[in-house]
């Protein structure tokens, strides 16, 4: 508390009588994103079509992954003194759940997708939205409209695929997670001969 006291510049006190715990300071840190969340989630069951309503929710709650890597964190994490946000997010939780039931009845949404798949392309997007950085910045798009491809039933309309990103975008996203540090011209011309 006292770091962020630091950080807002504001005395220690002052924070205290705003946040008296750290969980409310956390809590209410993490409520826009969580608001976020919900409103992502009344909107794809607002869609009278169940598969673009559940497909349009992945590609949302994604897009806020890309936007803030902080995110998926708001999924995954309880907020025991706070009431209200615990409450919002057990309410986009099932609203989540209930996304799945419409888009598998439809026959659109495979039969073996679980919640636990939305846990999982969220830790493979966070892991593509931090390998590639700026040199292939868009390139959490095509995992999700891949992704989004192998949920779907045959019969199910297939969402449109980002364009693969160009070798020489890659190449430097490969570049930048083998040696972060590196960052020299000749680093992102796949031709130079380096191997590594």
């Amino acid at each position: 508390m006292a770091a962020v006291a630091r950080k807002a510049g504001v005395g220690k006190a002052t924070l205290s009588r705003r946040f008296p715990t750290r969980e409310d300071l956390i809590a209410e840190v993490f409520a826009d994103r969580m608001d976020a969340y919900a409103v992502a989630v009344a909107r794809a069951l607002a869609d009278p079509d169940p598969w673009h309503g559940f497909t349009g929710f992945i590609h949302a709650v994604c897009a806020m992954q890309a936007a803030d890597r902080g995110f998926a964190e708001v999924l995954t994490m309880t907020f025991p003194t706070s009431k209200a946000l615990e409450e919002r997010r057990a309410e986009a939780y099932h609203g989540f759940l209930e996304l799945i039931a419409r888009a598998k009845a439809a026959g659109h949404l495979r039969d073996d997708y679980t919640d636990q798949d939305m846990v999982i392309l969220l830790m493979a997007n966070a892991g593509v939205v931090a390998a590639t950085g700026d040199a292939a910045p868009h390139t959490w798009r095509r995992l999700v409209g891949q992704m989004l491809r192998a949920y779907a039933t045959p019969r199910a309309e297939l969402p449109p695929l980002e364009p693969a990103p160009a070798p020489t975008a890659l190449y430097r996203a490969m570049i930048r997670l083998t040696h972060p540090a590196s960052g020299s011209d000749d680093d992102t011309n796949p031709t130079n001969g380096r191997r590594g």
